[in-house]
């Protein structure tokens, strides 16, 4: 549970008392390659942060094509966000891409968290505020960035991922398609 800690440390000193607390609250488990943490059309009842391993958050539209809103590997955190604070059906699925050791914590204890560490509202409070910047640079990328640019952010963001995820999720994420993206990843390579 250090890496979780840490991760808290970085924002926010809690004391020993404060951490044990945290530690209680949440639930820590193991889960195999191409496990849904999560479906389309459920409510989001916890954030999750890994320990190790890759997961994946992503939807998928009427015509049945994927596309990845965000990966989070050793460190980082994911929800479905919408689905998590208003509590209604997402539209997004988290998928296990590598063996993945996951740390859960539910809507009920972060709210009760809330009340018994205040400093962890400010935490979680600048984890949505980074991850909304986050996601509003992303956006931006995708109007006005070429497709190269997008996949040159991806990599210095995810450098570590670039051999560990399948290309074609890859693609998603910088909003090409695969047969795109593996003509420009050559291209790349010969420069």
């Amino acid at each position: 549970m250090a890496l979780i800690l840490e991760n808290i440390a970085k924002h926010v000193s809690l004391t020993l008392e404060e951490q044990e607390l945290f530690l209680s609250k949440l639930e820590t488990n193991t889960y195999k390659a191409k496990t849904l943490l999560l479906n389309a059309g459920e409510v989001c009842k916890h954030s999750y942060f890994v320990n190790s391993g890759i997961l994946r958050s992503f939807n998928i539209n009427d015509n049945i094509v994927e596309h990845v809103l965000s990966f989070a590997c050793e460190g980082w955190w994911m929800s479905d966000m919408y689905s998590f604070f208003s509590q209604k059906p997402g539209q997004l699925f988290i998928e296990v891409l590598e063996e993945a050791e996951v740390v859960s914590l539910s809507k009920e204890n972060q709210e009760q968290l809330y009340l018994e560490i205040p400093k962890l509202e400010r935490f979680f409070r600048i984890l949505i505020e980074n991850s909304l910047v986050a996601n509003q640079q992303r956006l931006m990328d995708n109007l006005s960035l070429p497709a190269e640019e997008r996949f040159e952010k991806f990599t210095k963001k995810y450098g570590a991922l670039v051999h560990k995820v399948p290309q074609k999720q890859i693609a998603s994420f910088i909003g090409v398609t695969p047969e795109f993206f593996s003509k420009m990843k050559a291209r790349l390579l010969k420069k």
